[in-house]
C-alpha cells in the first residue's frame, strides 16, 4: 500500500473515533442534566460537586493507558465537566483579576472555560463578591514556593464567614515580554512586586542597571508593555497574548519549581473525596509550650501537618494565630478527635475548610 493509502486508511480511523467521541460526549452531556433534573426534584441548591469532580480526574489518571500524559487527559475531562455542568447554569467564579493573571489560570484550571468569570481588584473584593452572592466561588492566591505565604488572605480568613472548599497548584514560569526586538531594547520592566522577586537572579545577570517598577498586577504590566516604547513586562503567557507581546526571554524564574497555590473559597462545606486536606485557624495564650500543646494532639492521632503560618491576631500586641494545613478531612475520625482535644486547649479553633487536596500539575 501506498504512503497516501496509508494516511488515508489512518484519517478515516480518526474520523470514526471523532464520531464515536461526539455521540459519547452527548451521552454523558444528557447524563450530567439527568442529575441535575434529579437534584432539582430533591430540592439540592448546590449542584457543583468539587469532592465528585476530584473524584472523576483521579480516576481518568489512574486508568490513563497513554500515549497522552495524565495531565493532558486531566486537562480534557476538566473542560468536559466544565461544559456539561454549563449546560444547567455557569459558574460565576471571581479571582485576581485583571484578565490574563496567573489566577486566571488558575481558576481556569480548576474549573474550566466554561465559566462566568469575574475579574477583582483586590483580594479583599474576590471575598467579597462570595459572600454577597454575586459570585458562586472565588479563587485567591495563598502561598508561593519562592516567596511564601500571601498574607493578605491569610488575614482575610480572620473575619469571612466564608469555607475553603478546593486548592489548585499552578507552576508559575515567567516570560519576559515586550514590543522591543531584542534584550537591549529593553529600558523599563513592569511587574508584580512577587514577580520580580522571583526573577531577581535573572534579571540581575542579564539586564543589570535596567529599571524595575512594581505594578498591581503582571497583566497591568504587560498592557504598560504593549503601550510604552522600551519598556517590558515580566508575565505570564496568557497576558502576551492577550497584549500581543513578543517573548523575548522564556522561563526566567530563579527557582526552575516554583509553584503558587491557590484557594477556592465559598459559602458550603465540601464532602470527602479519599484524598483531602483540612485548614485550620487556632490561636492560644502566650505561655511557655503553647505551640507544641497546639501539635501534640495531632501527633497522637497520627496526622500529618502540611503547612503552618503565623499570623497577628489583631486582638491585641503580640498576640498570634496559626493556620494549620493537616492531611484528611474533617469527617475522618482521627481529624475528629485530634479537634476534640484541640479545642480543649485553644481559646480559637475554627475549621476554615475540608476539601480535595490539588490533583495534577499545570494544564
Amino acid at each position: 500500500m501506498t504512503q497516501d493509502g496509508k494516511l488515508a486508511q489512518i484519517r478515516h480511523r480518526i474520523d470514526t473515533i471523532d464520531g464515536e467521541l461526539l455521540r459519547l460526549l452527548s451521552e454523558r452531556a444528557a447524563c450530567a442534566q439527568q442529575v441535575a433534573e434529579v437534584k432539582q426534584a430533591a430540592g439540592e441548591t448546590v449542584f457543583y460537586r468539587p469532592e465528585r469532580e476530584a473524584q472523576v480526574l483521579r480516576q481518568v489518571a489512574a486508568a490513563n493507558p497513554g500515549p497522552l500524559p495524565d495531565e493532558a487527559v486531566a486537562h480534557i475531562f476538566r473542560e468536559i465537566m466544565s461544559a456539561c455542568l454549563a449546560l444547567e447554569r455557569p459558574l460565576t467564579v471571581a479571582y485576581l483579576g485583571p484578565p490574563g493573571t496567573f489566577s486566571q489560570d488558575a481558576t481556569h484550571k480548576h474549573f474550566g472555560q466554561a465559566i462566568s468569570s469575574l475579574p477583582q481588584t483586590t483580594i479583599e473584593q474576590v471575598f467579597r463578591e462570595v459572600d454577597a452572592g454575586a459570585a458562586d466561588y472565588g479563587v485567591v492566591p495563598i502561598e508561593n514556593s519562592t516567596e511564601g505565604a500571601v498574607t493578605h488572605t491569610l488575614d482575610m480568613f480572620l473575619s469571612t464567614p466564608l469555607t475553603i472548599c478546593g486548592e489548585v497548584e499552578l507552576a508559575v514560569h515567567q516570560q519576559l515580554l515586550s514590543k522591543a526586538p531584542d534584550l537591549a531594547g529593553v529600558k523599563q520592566i513592569y511587574s508584580h512586586a512577587q514577580s520580580l522577586a522571583q526573577c531577581r537572579r535573572w534579571l540581575a545577570g542579564h539586564l543589570p542597571g535596567v529599571a524595575c517598577e512594581a505594578v498591581s498586577s503582571n497583566a497591568e504590566a504587560a498592557r504598560r508593555a504593549a503601550s510604552e516604547a522600551g519598556a517590558a513586562a515580566i508575565a505570564g503567557e496568557s497576558a502576551g497574548r492577550l497584549y500581543e507581546l513578543t517573548r523575548l526571554a522564556a522561563n526566567i524564574e530563579d527557582e526552575p519549581g516554583n509553584t503558587t497555590r491557590f484557594l477556592v473559597i465559598g459559602r458550603h462545606d465540601t464532602q470527602p473525596s479519599g484524598r483531602d486536606k483540612t485548614s485550620l485557624l487556632l490561636s492560644t495564650g502566650n505561655r511557655p509550650g503553647a505551640l507544641a500543646s497546639l501539635l501534640e494532639p495531632l501527633r497522637r492521632h497520627g496526622i500529618s501537618m502540611t503547612r503552618i503560618e503565623s499570623r497577628p491576631a489583631r486582638t491585641g500586641r503580640w498576640q498570634y494565630v496559626f493556620f494549620i494545613d493537616i492531611e484528611g478531612h474533617v469527617q475522618d475520625a482521627p481529624v475528629q478527635q485530634a479537634l476534640t482535644e484541640l479545642r480543649e486547649v485553644t481559646a480559637l479553633c475554627k475549621v476554615l475548610g475540608a476539601y480535595p487536596r490539588a490533583t495534577g500539575d499545570t494544564p
